[in-house]
């Protein structure tokens, strides 16, 4: 072939090439001039009316009205985003909260705008306070507190909105215990520093106690139970390894998983104002070594539970009761917040080797002896703060 004759056909190619890069160039152009046709002059494109259907929107951390908007716009909620922004400001969907909501399909942007601001249309929402605990807790004299599993199950339910009369779907509670239970801690997003306890606990449904910690998480409903644990373990091992966990533990003597359990004691033992002495507390026992001597440990293993306990539960042999053995509990007792892990990480300086609350606002008063403890217990009793209800 001559030199002449191979010209055409590489300039056929160029040309080839040229004009795929336009058509290109054409078509995405074309796509976003059609998600973006409110922007041009003329009314917004809408639908008429309340929708039909379900869908689910997700919206994220720094998510915009106009950002919201386009997810609408994608899950079919709605016609354009320029409508829903315009119906969405100056309305409190301005500040929308990241999480999961549920909608319906072709509203009106004045419909979906009055849908994300009803509470019952939100999903996937699990707020946990601090000490909170895996399994439901009964108190003596009060409610029983939801745990963390029920929790879970509660935040997966969804209704089916154009039968408003129907129950919602929800997973069991016994799911996520499931799950629990029966997945591989690595799988379910255990960190490296909690693995081998974890694998050995005494009490497999309790093995994850204290790794979800306390706040607000979000989950997509429609989540398996094992990736639902996975999502909550993951962010709240991030959360705790933020507080320098790692290099305080080894700071202080204490293994990462340690200073989480110890922690845990702190949230159920003190008030904020005080988490720094009664953490200090805890080293001060340990190096002694005496036994802890916390009713929040044996408290743990009881089905129902209230600030006194018995001579017949403090005697009882536990993996959890401090009265019953030297050092900490197997694990942690319920979820430590993070200002509880801060103290942990940070004890105050102090001899103190016991304290007790006093009365019903909650002063704590610490000693250095047990004769001063001995006359601040008889306080406690006397203002009817270890007075039992049982």
């Amino acid at each position: 072939m001559s030199a002449a004759r191979g010209r055409p056909r590489t300039g056929g190619t160029t040309r080839f090439l040229l004009l795929a890069a336009v058509i290109g160039v054409v078509l995405a152009f074309g796509f976003m001039a059609f998600r973006n046709i409110n922007s041009q002059v003329g009314a917004a494109p809408d639908f008429d009316g309340e929708g039909s259907g379900n869908t689910l929107l997700h919206v994220e951390a720094g998510d915009s009205l106009g950002v919201v908007g386009d997810r609408l716009y994608d899950i079919g909620t709605i016609a354009s985003t320029r409508a829903f922004v315009g119906a969405a400001t100056g309305t409190p969907v301005e500040g929308i909260q990241p999480g999961y909501y549920q909608l319906q399909e072709e509203m009106s942007a004045a419909a979906a705008v009055a849908a994300l601001s009803d509470p019952a249309n939100r999903v996937g929402f699990i707020d946990i306070k601090p000490g909170g605990r895996l399994l439901d807790t009964v108190v003596v004299g009060g409610g029983t507190e939801k745990g963390i599993f029920t929790l879970i199950a509660e935040a997966t339910c969804m209704r089916d909105l154009d039968s408003p009369e129907a129950e919602p779907t929800c997973r069991h509670p016994q799911e996520i215990v499931d799950a629990a239970v029966q997945v591989d801690p690595a799988a379910l997003g255990v960190p490296d520093w909690a693995i081998n306890e974890v694998q050995a606990a005494p009490d497999p449904v309790r093995r994850l106690e204290g790794l979800v910690s306390p706040g607000a998480h979000n989950i997509d409903p429609r989540s398996e139970p094992a990736e639902i644990l996975r999502q909550l373990i993951e962010s709240s091992t991030a959360s705790y390894d933020a507080t320098g966990l790692v290099p305080s533990a080894e700071r202080i003597g204490l293994t990462p998983y340690q200073v989480v359990t110890a922690a845990s004691l702190v949230e159920k033992e003190g008030t904020l104002q005080d988490f720094d002495k009664v953490a200090r507390v805890i080293l001060n026992r340990l190096d002694e070594p005496m036994p802890l001597q916390f009713d929040s440990t044996v408290n743990y293993a009881l089905a129902d539970q209230e600030i006194a306990t018995t001579d017949a539960d403090r005697a009882a042999a536990t993996p959890w009761n401090t009265y019953a053995m030297d050092g900490l509990p197997y694990g942690p007792i319920g979820s430590p917040g993070l200002d509880a892990l801060r103290a942990m990480e940070n004890p105050a300086d102090g001899a103190w080797l016991y304290f007790v609350t006093i009365d019903m606002q909650g002063t704590t008063v610490f000693a250095d002896d047990y004769p001063e403890h001995e006359r601040n217990q008889s306080l406690a009793i006397a203002n009817g703060v270890l007075a039992s209800g049982r």
